[in-house]
């Protein structure tokens, strides 16, 4: 096989198809076959048969497997190829002058107009100019070999680029799917109320990798409807960056926080089976949280306080519980006092008032996920929706005039191409025809 049929078979529709054909099907292997999952869960799912041949064909981590990059750089190869073999003749086109078109062809175009007038060939050829530039068409003019003038004026050719502005498009979103998918990482952390991580593990593997920046999870919150399920999941996130807090955010499902290339998405939630317990003193307006366990005393540092959960009941429909407080400074007799899950409960003792909020202690579970790649992807899906409608919606309109003496009187053919959007184009035609003839004292006919 020589190089210009290698060439041929690169640029060809049919590799087109079947590499599209073959990206769909892949696509839809990998969305009915969970990816990244740990193995004994495609075991306990297919079994081990089918298990260990996903393995072999990378069904379980296709889009990083060679087969997939494969197809992905044989589309690639194909739109390039295509666009080099295609390309020159189209810029050709947008860049030659057309100033030797010949009179038969003008008299031919889809749009042509006819006009026999008795003014001098200068005048006539005045006119059509300005007919031309008054609706916005720039013209060029040459003499061709029998004499006659010929006008010249396009629009919009730099528009038959559109479908490659697509097909580089295309090959930038490839691109960035690429350098997501070999440089980009997915995983998952669960964050206790109160503390902070600065790692999260792989899908997969459970390899840990470090954030390089601390994430704690200042307060988690579970809403939920009446029959006791889960409505909603919002977590108050703090990003701690070389000691500083740098960024707060709540996050619900589908609102994730972006920070240094990672996104984290709230996913699930777990209940760490213990209580926390936030105290104020109002008199300094000085606070802190306590993890504690029923039946457990608790003393705030520095103080005179301790406290303790002393019984509980619960959780009811909605998942709630109350909590029996006991609560003393020192400073006379203990205070024992129920309080409601979330609710504030204010603690009155001798010289100071107390605030005290009492919930389930939980960890907020993120999926998180870093792609180096999502930005060419971006771009490259802008600039597929600008080439797409430069594709479709607009048109190169090209407009001849043919200007000669013939006889006594001088003939004027106009004729017009565009296409696309011919009908557009043709009213573009007519108010230049109309135009004309209203500068014109003339016989003309419209064919």
């Amino acid at each position: 096989m020589n190089i210009k049929k290698i060439w041929d078979s690169l640029a060809s529709v049919k590799l087109t198809l079947f590499v599209l054909i073959s990206l769909a099907l892949a696509s839809i292997i990998g969305t009915l076959i969970p990816q990244n999952q740990p193995e004994i869960d495609y075991i306990r799912q297919y079994g081990d048969s089918l298990t260990r041949m996903f393995k072999i064909l990378d069904f379980t981590d296709m889009y990083s497997s060679w087969w997939f990059t494969g197809l992905l750089l044989l589309f690639s190869i194909n739109l390039i190829v295509c666009t080099i073999d295609r390309l020159p003749n189209v810029i050709r086109l947008i860049t030659t002058d057309n100033l030797n078109t010949d009179r038969q062809r003008i008299a031919k175009m889809a749009q042509r107009h006819t006009i026999e007038t008795v003014r001098p060939e200068e005048i006539a050829l005045l006119n059509v100019q300005e007919a031309m530039s008054g609706h916005g068409w720039k013209t060029e003019q040459a003499t061709l070999e029998d004499g006659g003038k010929i006008l010249f004026s396009q629009k919009g050719a730099w528009t038959r680029l559109g479908p490659y502005i697509v097909h580089i498009s295309i090959l930038i979103i490839f691109i960035g799917a690429v350098i997501g998918s070999f440089f980009g990482y997915k995983g998952s952390v669960y964050i206790p109320e109160t503390t902070s991580v600065n790692k999260i593990y792989e899908f997969g593997t459970n390899r840990p990798i470090p954030l390089g920046f601390e994430v704690r999870c200042d307060n988690f919150r579970l809403s939920r409807y009446k029959d006791g399920s889960p409505s909603e999941y919002r977590s108050d996130l703090t990003v701690i960056d070389n000691g500083k807090e740098v960024l707060s955010k709540s996050i619900v499902v589908n609102d994730p926080l972006d920070y240094k290339g990672f996104t984290f998405y709230q996913s699930s939630y777990d209940s760490q089976r213990r209580f926390l317990v936030k105290l104020k003193n109002n008199t300094t307006n000085t606070g802190r949280s306590f993890i504690v366990n029923p039946g457990q005393q608790v003393s705030w540092p520095g103080t005179n306080i301790n406290f303790g959960i002393i019984n509980l009941s619960g959780p009811d429909a909605l998942g709630a519980y109350r909590f029996k407080i006991w609560f003393t400074d020192n400073k006379g007799e203990p205070s024992i006092f129920w309080v409601e899950n979330e609710t504030d409960a204010v603690i009155t003792r001798s010289d100071t008032d107390y605030l005290f909020t009492t919930k389930e202690h939980y960890a907020t579970g993120l999926q998180v996920a870093r792609d180096p790649g999502v930005w060419p992807v971006y771009i490259g899906c802008m600039l597929m929706i600008f080439g797409l409608y430069v594709a479709f919606f607009l048109s190169h309109r090209r407009i001849w005039a043919y200007i000669t003496k013939e006889d006594s009187k001088t003939l004027v053919i106009l004729g017009g191409l565009s296409n696309k959007n011919k009908i557009g184009f043709e009213n573009d035609f007519t108010t230049i025809v109309e135009a004309l003839d209203k500068k014109e004292n003339t016989t003309s006919s419209k064919e």
